[in-house]
């Protein structure tokens, strides 16, 4: 019994005993992507996946502005909190992704996670320049008060950077394989 040889579709050098599952093209170990229900090539993956993709530019902006406004929000009680506010504001960034999800009725989307981010950076931003308006007009009559309003900052800066990075990681999930 003599079997034929089956070459990969993508590298046309490798010899391969799998097929992809759902198209039948043979495919070599470094192009077949394992599935609950076997191995596929990254095509058919990457065209189940665009299924789930269900959340349009509506959603990523209603996802966007309601991260701008809750992180904004979330950024007054964090800030009089001190050190302890470094400790939850992952927690009020996790808590803000739930409250993104619910806003776009849970639909998918795999920029949602970067449009939420971006609106959070924005509101952490008009939180930081509210909280530094004061120090900045000083600072214009005197310029030895520059160096409080660095200062200053320093706190707001690390409660967004954590929450926003709490808020990426929540919308964005778990993800294993490449």
């Amino acid at each position: 019994m003599s079997e034929t040889e089956l070459y990969c579709a993508n590298h046309p050098t490798r010899e391969t005993t799998l097929r992809c599952n759902r198209c039948g093209r043979p495919i070599c170990t470094s192009c077949a992507v394992r599935t609950p229900v076997g191995y596929r090539c990254r095509e058919c993956v990457r065209g189940q996946q665009a299924i789930f993709d269900t959340a349009g530019v509506a959603a990523l902006a209603v996802g966007a502005i309601v991260s701008g406004i809750g992180a904004g929000a979330a950024m007054l009680p964090l800030s009089f909190l001190g050190f302890w506010g470094l400790l939850l504001a992952p927690v009020a960034g996790g808590a803000l992704a739930e409250v993104v999800r619910w806003a776009v009725r849970r639909k998918r989307n795999r920029r949602l996670p970067l449009s939420a981010a971006v609106g959070a950076g924005v509101g952490v931003a008009g939180f930081i320049l509210l909280k530094s308006a004061p120090w900045l007009v000083a600072a214009s009559v005197d310029p030895s008060v520059a160096s409080g309003v660095g200062l200053s900052l320093l706190w707001p800066l690390g409660y967004g950077a954590l929450l926003i990075s709490a808020l990426y990681s929540r919308l964005r999930g778990i993800r294993l394989s490449r």
